[in-house]
């Protein structure tokens, strides 16, 4: 994935989390873990990097330092795409899964697919899931630059749009932070090194945060 050129997104709006302990004590009430699925391409699998580093890792051991119950499973493969997703959903995504992390986009990109049929695979990924009443956190992706001005804008609407047209949260950007820092980066330039997805994690807390309390406080 060529990312090396891309201009850093702005920064998250503005979320408002309970405090940590009140989300471990909320979760507690259940002696079952909250059970999340990470559902992407090589961001999301953790290109190249020990399981541990994998964001679904660092995530679940974030949450776990701050007391909360959970385990992140993940369901990334690396070169995917919207289609392949929709294809795998209903196998990758097991019975009782509380909440999946979608994260699909980068490939359709940088292949050029049309935006129209990567919002279409979305779309059908984000209904399926929501008929299974798991909860969706969306997360954005941008067309790099070299893709020209009016694949970038059309693209990059994709996301804000799903989000509000199924009401579910987004992290606007997945590579927020990392994508034009090469101290963040693989040797390819591409993806992120363990810390780039320490930084993806640090960015991603919140969303995460704010979604689980919203699903143990409708239970």
């Amino acid at each position: 994935m060529r990312f090396k050129s891309l201009i850093q997104f702005f920064v998250l709006s503005s979320l408002v989390a309970l405090p940590s302990q009140a989300l471990a004590n909320q979760n507690a009430v259940s002696d079952r873990p909250l059970t999340v699925v990470g559902f992407g391409d090589s961001l999301m699998s953790g290109f190249q990097l020990p399981v541990q580093d994998s964001f679904t890792a660092q995530l679940e051991k974030a949450l776990r330092d701050k007391g909360i119950n959970v385990t992140i499973t993940n369901a990334g493969v690396a070169g995917e795409t919207t289609a392949d997703g929709v294809s795998r959903l209903d196998w990758s995504i097991p019975e009782g899964t509380d909440i999946v992390i979608l994260e699909f986009g980068a490939n359709d990109a940088l292949r050029g697919i049309a935006p129209e049929i990567s919002e279409k695979n979305l779309s059908d990924m984000i209904e399926k899931l929501k008929q299974r009443n798991v909860r969706v956190i969306l997360a954005g992706m941008l067309a790099p630059p070299n893709m020209g001005n009016d694949f970038a804008d059309k693209f990059n609407a994709i996301f804000p749009r799903l989000a509000n047209k199924y009401d579910v949260p987004l992290y606007p950007f997945f590579l927020d932070g990392v994508a034009t820092v090469k101290s963040l980066q693989l040797e390819d330039g591409e993806h992120p090194n363990t810390e780039g997805v320490a930084k993806m994690v640090e960015g991603f807390l919140p969303i995460m945060e704010e979604t689980i309390s919203q699903h143990t406080a409708s239970k």
